[in-house]
C-alpha cells in the first residue's frame, strides 16, 4: 500500500506513552550518504485488541528501527514473538502534492493500492482528536501560515507529499486477512495524526537548527524513558528479558541489502514450535 500525505513541512520525530527510545545515532548509507539511526520499543499490551492479546504474551512490545537519511527513510518493526510477521515502511520526501506515481522508482503503484491522506479532512479516531491540531482553524504565528481550506493541495506553496510504501503480512492461518487489516489500519490512523501534529506544532520546531533537534530528541527521550520506567515501578510489574537470542528478518532482507542496511541481531523470545520458513497461507476473512 502507497500513503501519500501532502503537508507544509517535514516531520517531527519525538515519544509518547509507551515507548522506550533504545537508540538514536548517526549512521551513514553508501547511496544515500549521512543520517540517523533510531531504534525504539514501543510497549503495546494494553492497546491491542480483545482477539489480539488471546495470542500474544502479557508483555508485548514491538522494536521499531528507523534509518533516516533525508529525504529517503526505511522503518522496519520486530515481533519477538511473531516470527511469522512481516512489516516494513519506505519513504520519501518530494516537493509536489502527491503527482508523483512512481516516486520509489520500481514501478508505477496500482491506483488500487494508493491511499491518499488529507491533513484537513480526512477523519481521525475522536480519541485523537485536539481542537489545537484541527487544522482549519490553525494558524503559525512564526511563518504566518494557515488556516488551511479545501482544495489547499492544490494552490498552496510551499508544498511538500511524503510517500510511503507499507508493507505487511502476517503469515498465521486463521488470522490472517484479519491481522493485515487490523495492521493497515492503524498505520494509516497514525500516519494522519502524526502529521497533523507535524504541521500544528511547526511554531515549537521552526527554525531549529540540527543541533537544537538533537538536544530536543535527547530530551524527549529522557522524559519518556524515564516516564515508561516510573508506570512500570508503579504497577509493580516489568516485562521479562528476553533469554534466547534469535535473527529474524522483519522485510525483505535481500531488499534491505540493496539499500545499503545490514540486517542487526535482536535478542527475541523465539517459538520453537513454529516453522523457521514462512510459508504463505490463504485464509479466508473472517
Amino acid at each position: 500500500m502507497l500513503y501519500m500525505i501532502s503537508k507544509h513541512s517535514s516531520e517531527q520525530s519525538g515519544g509518547g506513552e509507551g515507548v522506550e527510545v533504545v537508540r538514536n545515532e548517526p549512521d551513514t548509507h553508501p547511496q544515500h550518504g549521512p543520517g540517523q539511526l533510531t531504534e525504539k520499543r514501543i510497549y503495546l499490551s494494553s492497546k491491542l485488541p480483545s482477539w489480539i492479546k488471546a495470542f500474544v504474551p502479557r508483555f508485548f512490545y514491538v522494536t521499531e528501527k528507523a534509518w533516516n537519511f533525508y529525504p529517503y527513510t526505511i522503518t522496519v518493526a520486530l515481533i519477538c514473538y511473531m516470527p511469522l510477521y512481516d512489516f516494513g515502511v519506505y519513504l520519501m520526501f518530494e516537493n509536489n502534492n502527491g503527482s508523483n506515481n512512481n516516486v520509489f522508482g520500481d514501478s508505477p503503484t496500482p491506483a488500487e493500492n494508493v491511499c491518499f491522506l488529507d491533513i484537513l479532512s480526512d477523519h481521525i479516531p475522536e480519541k485523537h482528536y485536539k481542537a489545537s491540531e484541527d487544522l482549519s482553524c490553525w494558524r503559525s504565528n512564526k511563518t504566518n501560515r494557515g488556516p488551511l481550506k479545501p482544495g489547499w493541495r492544490d494552490n498552496h506553496s510551499p508544498i511538500m507529499c511524503s510517500y510511503k510504501k507499507v508493507q505487511c503480512s502476517f503469515e498465521v492461518y486463521g488470522f490472517q486477512t484479519k491481522t493485515e487489516d487490523f495492521m493497515h489500519k492503524t498505520i494509516k490512523d497514525i500516519l494522519l495524526v502524526g502529521h497533523r501534529q507535524a504541521v500544528a506544532w511547526i511554531d515549537e520546531w521552526h527554525g531549529l537548527t540540527l543541533e537544537e533537534v538533537r538536544q530536543y530528541e535527547k530530551a524527549m527521550e529522557e522524559n519518556t524513558n524515564t516516564k515508561l520506567k516510573s508506570d512500570q515501578n508503579s504497577s509493580g510489574e516489568a516485562p521479562a528479558h528476553p533469554t534466547i537470542s534469535r535473527s529474524i528478518s522483519v522485510t525483505d532482507e535481500r531488499s534491505l541489502k540493496k539499500m545499503g542496511v545490514t540486517t542487526v541481531d535482536m535478542s527475541c523470545t523465539s517459538v520453537p514450535s513454529l516453522p523457521h520458513t514462512p510459508v504463505r497461507l490463504n485464509s479466508t476473512p473472517e
